[in-house]
């Protein structure tokens, strides 16, 4: 019988995160051949528009993983060490999260000065750095509109949702559950303020990416699992009727969602406020279903495609770095010869790259680190930190 209070691995979910990651790659692929005059009829298709939907599910997964973390930690220790919290954030997410700021707002802008490339950066270093280094890029999106580093604004919003998770779990260890449901609560309040009387621009820009109610409704799932996961994974909402509407739904939405212009569809997945509920409780469902759902129709253990979700991280953050030269070659060597074989071009080279650079990412800079997070946390448990 499962303990779902001491749960090591929850299977499946690796699987998960490159499925989210190569929905965002795929978003930003077509994007890309759009704004650079190329045939890009794939762009007009739903399942090439779930960039903002993945990203998303990356806020519920890490709310869900997170909070399952700390109940176990307090579950197993009677406390929560917020020092080494924050050290296993820190040696995760730090070393690839500045490399890309160096690549992208040091590095590369010297380059396209020195080869001439027709590419104009929409800031300089000077101008932002502030931004990178305190984890709000999404401020340079906001102030200077889209670059090759966009991607990061979702990285400084986990880091914001970080630094105040831990204390909080911490001080209110006695009332979890009104935590998260407060947070879902003040953030549905703040979305409905935002959407009915039109706050400033960058106040409104603030409250539409930091998506904590995703990140609050992940935490709850890990606390029903944690703390009823038994009756949770036996009840009628994972009966077998139950899954096929649901993962029904979930693969429409995925596939089909942007296409569909119906009222009743706008209203749950279109409205601000209904819509910071309904897909994110959706992605909830899916991630307690395919990690600790012992009957689940499907299952997304695969070795190949875990790997892949373990190099996520990497896929994320370099991926338009390199889709960005490589839309280049395709202008360059086979614009116009169509649609298709453009898209082949595209992706057969953007593809592998992406995916070489991240696994070498992985076993270089990321083992390093993790390596070096290991001795620091021996160390600390060592001394009683």
């Amino acid at each position: 019988m499962t303990n779902y209070k001491a749960i090591s691995r929850f299977k499946g979910l690796n699987t998960l995160r490159f499925i989210a990651a190569f929905l965002v790659v795929i978003h930003h692929a077509e994007s890309l051949r759009k704004d650079h005059g190329l045939q890009n009829h794939l762009k007009d298709f739903g399942l090439f528009q779930n960039g903002t939907h993945a990203v998303s599910f990356f806020f519920v997964l890490s709310g869900f993983l997170i909070t399952y973390l700390l109940l176990k930690e307090r579950e197993v220790k009677n406390d929560i060490s917020i020092k080494q919290f924050y050290i296993k954030r820190v040696f995760r997410i730090w070393p690839l999260y500045f490399l890309m700021v160096i690549i992208g707002a040091i590095i590369q802008p010297y380059f396209i000065d020195w080869f001439n490339i027709p590419y104009k950066m929409p800031y300089t270093f000077g101008e932002t750095w502030y931004y990178f280094v305190f984890f709000v890029p999404g401020m340079v999106n906001y102030f200077f509109g889209s670059n090759l580093l966009e991607p990061l604004w979702s990285i400084g919003v986990e880091e914001v949702f970080y630094l105040i998770w831990a204390p909080l779990f911490k001080w209110l260890k006695k009332h979890v559950l009104k935590l998260l449901l407060g947070v879902i609560a003040f953030k549905l309040i703040l979305i409905s303020i935002n959407t009915y009387w039109a706050l400033p621009g960058v106040l409104s820009y603030v409250i539409r990416i930091h998506q904590f109610e995703a990140m609050a409704i992940g935490g709850l799932g890990a606390y029903l699992v944690f703390n009823y996961g038994s009756r949770i994974t036996v009840s009628w909402i994972y009966s077998i009727p139950s899954q096929l509407f649901f993962y029904s739904l979930i693969l429409v939405f995925i596939l089909f969602g942007a296409n569909i212009h119906a009222d009743l569809w706008y209203f749950f997945f279109g409205n601000p406020i209904v819509s910071a509920i309904v897909p994110n409780a959706l992605f909830l469902y899916l991630i307690i279903g395919v990690s600790v759902v012992d009957k689940n129709l499907f299952t997304l253990e695969n070795r190949f495609f875990s790997y892949l979700g373990e190099i996520s991280y990497g896929i994320y953050m370099f991926h338009l770095l390199i889709l960005s030269q490589i839309i280049e070659l395709v202008k360059g060597f086979v614009a116009g010869s169509g649609m298709w074989w453009e898209s082949l071009f595209y992706y057969g080279i953007a593809i592998p790259l992406i995916i070489g650079v991240s696994a070498l990412s992985k076993r270089t800079l990321e083992a390093y680190f993790e390596k070096k997070k290991q001795k620091v946390l021996q160390k600390m448990n060592r001394e009683g930190a």
